[in-house]
Parts: C-alpha cells; structure tokens; sequence
C-alpha cells in the first residue's frame, strides 16, 4: 500500500511539472517586455554622462557620442 503511494504521489507530481512545461500556450513561462520611459533635462542628462565618464563607467569616446545623442535629441523639436 504505501509503495502505490509514493508511486501516485510521483505520477502526480511528475504531470504537474509537465503541465508546467508542456501545457497550453507552447511551454513554459511567457515574458512580457516593458519600456518605461522617464524623462530628464538635457542638463541632468549632460550631469550624468559626466559623472559615468568621471567614475570611469563610460569612455571618453563614449561620452563624447552619448553626449553628442542627448543634444541632438533634445533640439529636434525646436
């Protein structure tokens, strides 16, 4: 009795994990992508490329293109 048991117990649990894997939707877990989208001043922008460059995060040719980005993005609409 108890050997039948265990081997019910594992059968259930051995569906439970295929259902996880195999069942509607394709398998597995499905990911979900999010932009969330803040906005700065070209100012704040510009401090924080400065202090990444300065930290030595970023390259000088690095901060030199993201910097050239920021302005471009920012005087697009004027």
């Amino acid at each position: 009795m108890r050997f039948f048991r265990t081997c019910m117990l594992f059968v259930m649990l051995t569906g439970v994990v295929f259902a996880g894997c195999c069942g509607p939707g394709g398998g597995g877990a499905t990911v979900e992508n999010k932009t969330i989208t803040t906005t700065k001043s070209l100012g704040e922008q510009l401090m924080d490329l400065q202090k990444a460059y300065e930290s030595g995060a970023i390259t000088e040719s690095q901060y030199n293109d993201l910097k050239k980005k920021a302005i471009e993005q920012n005087t697009q609409g004027n």
